[in-house]
């Protein structure tokens, strides 16, 4: 679902992308519309890269993104699966298998790139 960003959307993207300058994507100048994908596809040079920056999120943090997951607010569908599988293990650790898993099916549901 596409959507504007917040200002929450954007302090948590700064927070892991702190050298994002403006809000939209570079090769399509369209904006951004989530948080992940531009982090997995932009910003993240590496796994480990990516596995750091997202571990700068606090638990706050990161229960509002599976907040916007859940809601279908936050799209998963350009996010590469091995940035994805990162992230789920972060989850797993931080927030529960359970989540990790919910999250997973959401992802294997929508995942269009």
């Amino acid at each position: 679902m596409a959507r504007e960003l917040s200002p929450k959307d954007i302090d948590v993207l700064k927070k892991v992308a702190p050298e994002c300058a403006g809000l939209e994507c570079a090769g399509s100048k369209a904006p951004y519309k989530s948080i992940l994908p531009p982090l997995s596809n932009h910003y993240a040079k590496s796994e480990d890269d990516f596995k750091s920056r997202i571990s700068a999120l606090n638990g706050d943090d990161l229960e509002y993104l599976l907040s916007l997951i859940r809601t279908g607010e936050e799209s998963l569908g350009c996010v590469p699966p091995h940035y994805m599988t990162i992230f789920l293990e972060l989850i797993s650790e931080r927030m529960g298998k359970e989540n990790a898993e919910e999250i997973m099916t959401i992802y294997m549901k929508w995942h269009e790139c």
